[in-house]
């Protein structure tokens, strides 16, 4: 299986924290974000990885330069970063969609259990959408409607009504999911919006006319890192991961 993080983005919501840097380089237990996903992929025994980079690439490749183990790491540079949504990121990286392979956020953190699941969730072939179930969801949720055997219905931020999950940010595709889904990225961007609209906006319509599968890993720890706020939520996250990988004493 193949990851492709999607790292173009400053993160501008941050403020200052992402003034010169991106997002995925905003460090936490002094690791970055980017360093996290790429040791839970290698902690999960994925080899390989593609990171999306546009602003401040070169601060990435310097990171992934000094990187020591991990999968094997490949970058590709979406020039429309400040123009395009992710879907333009995606679009960059299409050919990248083939077999088995991972779509993940890149200002998004999961335990090594979480991703765990994710992998080890081969049973289901096409595409699946990681989601997470909570009392209430707000205007930022990525908000998700499933039925009750776990097919996806609907995905978007403004949905009002019968929302029972939110995206967590990580995709899987096995067999044709892919190829399904790099499709519909050529199609969408073919359109008058395509550099407009986020890339689950594509998987909102692939729904509607086939299968989309959810994995619910209610329970598991992640962490989203959109607001300054965040970045204390998230602190607070890998410092438990951190605690938890130390060797225990004899």
């Amino acid at each position: 299986m193949k990851a492709i993080i999607l790292s173009a983005g400053q993160g501008s919501r941050l403020g200052h924290l992402t003034d010169d840097r991106p997002k995925c380089l905003i460090e936490f237990g002094g690791r970055s974000l980017l360093d996290r996903q790429l040791d839970a992929l290698a902690a999960n025994g994925i080899t390989q990885a593609v990171v999306v980079t546009g602003f401040r690439d070169d601060q990435i490749e310097a990171v992934l330069a000094r990187r020591g183990g991990g999968p094997e790491v490949r970058t590709l540079f979406n020039p429309f970063f400040k123009v395009a949504d992710n879907l333009g990121s995606l679009f960059i990286a299409r050919e990248e969609l083939a077999g088995d392979c991972l779509v993940w956020n890149g200002d998004t953190l999961v335990s090594d259990a979480l991703m765990a699941r994710v992998v080890g969730n081969a049973g289901q072939d096409g595409i699946c959408v990681t989601i997470d179930r909570k009392d209430a969801y707000d205007d930022d949720d990525m908000k998700v409607i499933t039925n009750p055997n776990g097919r996806l219905l609907a995905i978007g931020k403004r949905i009002k009504d019968g929302v029972n999950a939110e995206s967590i940010g990580l995709l899987a595709f096995r067999g044709e999911g892919a190829e399904r889904f790099r499709e519909a990225i050529d199609r969408a961007m073919r359109t008058s919006e395509g550099t407009t609209i986020w890339y689950l906006r594509v998987i909102h319509h692939l729904a509607q006319n086939g299968v989309v599968q959810t994995l619910d890993i209610s329970g598991e720890q992640w962490g989203e890192v959109d607001f300054p706020e965040d970045v204390a939520s998230a602190e607070a996250l890998v410092s438990g991961w951190d605690e938890a990988r130390k060797p225990k004493a004899a």
